[in-house]
């Protein structure tokens, strides 16, 4: 049902919509909007409509004679749209037709228009949302100009102030998921060094998967994991929390590495959203007192071994990504020798898959060119230079599109930091 025609003194000529006649000598009234006037009487109709045309604003006014032609128009509206509503209208009637409004459209202004005896109704309009409320055998074109431009400017300051509490509790929930994805590590020998770093990702507002641990047992060996659970948001991210926690439960009840990543297997299909997450994951063993790591790999980045100046990729043999052939997995263990001082570095792909020109990708091989370059640093200004060059390469290009976490592991002293 298409809306009815508002009368404009020309008989004969049906007028849909109704172009309220600029004023250049008032353009700080003209609005990037619609007024949409919901009254099923033609008289009152067209007294709205002429005294719009005697005000200040200068913008195109449609009339609707009920609530479901007011909701078709709304649901169609590319622009905001202030609604003058009457409250008696033949399919709606009283506080109903505001609830309605604001179902078909929660951003649109309502100004209620109402009796001479319903000023109570017009409150309670208010209160249930709406921005305004005029009585009909007071209204002059100011009254109601400036009603309709206060009922915009105030809906836009809820629809900002709704914005900032979403901002807010995202915040809120980010540091509640970072306290989990990204804990204190769990070292009772001051002799082995762990620095961590992580870098939110630009393009979602939440943290993803991205997750680190690092837990030495009571028999000194030192234990630690870097993972990242596909795709981005809350899910994600409460199921990387989700895996470090299992995974620092496995280690302290003494599990091996294979048992851990078949374990941290079986929760991830137990607890994802859907079929197609999965997750990379690398597990590093020190043992106290050996010149070693065991590493175990499933599907994640290769690591960088630092030995005093001098900077190389190490990618062990390793196995598929957790979860995408859940129970087929095989993950073997593999030893890499490691010399008096030498470090570990892990990773998540976002520190490499960031782009550094129009069509490229900084890469591994552009990681390792600038780890190489900065391997004179200590751990961590060796760290956060790994950080700050892959930020900086992609900055021109919308910025690091992806969550980053990044590990440096091994044997030293405070001094060296290695």
């Amino acid at each position: 049902m298409g809306t009815s025609p508002i009368p404009v003194g020309i008989p004969g000529i049906p007028t849909q919509q109704v172009g309220i006649p600029h004023r250049p000598e008032s353009p700080l009234w003209n609005l990037d909007a619609s007024i949409l006037l919901v009254e099923d009487d033609a008289g009152d109709a067209l007294l709205v409509e002429e005294m719009l045309t005697d005000s200040e604003l200068d913008s195109a006014l449609t009339w609707c004679k009920t609530l479901t032609e007011a909701r078709a128009f709304l649901s169609t509206a590319t622009t905001p749209v202030c609604v003058l509503l009457d409250l008696h209208l033949p399919d709606a009637h009283g506080l109903d037709a505001v609830r309605q409004i604001l179902e078909s459209d929660s951003d649109a202004a309502i100004v209620v228009l109402t009796g001479l005896e319903e000023s109570g109704t017009g409150l309670r309009a208010v209160a249930q949302g709406a921005q305004d409320y005029l009585v009909k055998g007071r209204l002059g074109p100011e009254v109601l100009s400036r009603a309709v431009r206060y009922a915009l400017q105030r809906k836009e300051v809820e629809r900002a102030a709704a914005a900032l509490r979403a901002n807010q509790l995202i915040a809120q929930e980010n540091a509640r998921l970072e306290l989990g994805l990204l804990p204190v590590p769990l070292l009772r020998d001051d002799r082995f060094r762990a620095r961590a770093r992580y870098e939110p990702g630009r393009v979602h507002g939440l943290l993803s998967g991205d997750f680190y641990d690092v837990v030495q047992t009571a028999d000194g060996t030192v234990h630690a994991v870097i993972g990242d659970v596909s795709g981005h948001g809350a899910a994600e991210a409460a199921l990387g929390v989700c895996l470090r926690v299992a995974w620092r439960t496995a280690v302290l009840c003494g599990t091996s590495q294979p048992e851990q990543i078949a374990l941290l297997e079986e929760i991830l299909v137990a607890e994802r959203s859907d079929s197609h997450v999965f997750a990379t994951v690398t597990s590093l063993v020190f043992p106290p007192g050996q010149r070693h790591a065991q590493v175990l790999r499933a599907g994640h980045p290769g690591l960088l071994l630092r030995e005093g100046k001098d900077v190389s990729w190490v990618e062990p043999e390793g196995g598929m990504a957790l979860g995408l052939l859940p129970g087929f997995g095989r993950w073997p263990t593999v030893d890499i020798p490691l010399a008096p001082g030498a470090g570990l570095v892990l990773f998540t792909d976002g520190l490499f898959e960031g782009r550094d020109g129009p069509d490229s990708r900084l890469g591994e091989e552009g990681l390792l060119a600038m780890a190489r370059a900065n391997g004179h640093l200590p751990a961590r200004s060796f760290v956060d230079a790994l950080v700050a060059g892959a930020a900086e390469g992609a900055a021109p290009y919308g910025g690091l599109a992806d969550d980053v976490a990044v590990l440096h592991l091994g044997w030293g002293s405070e001094s060296d930091e290695r």
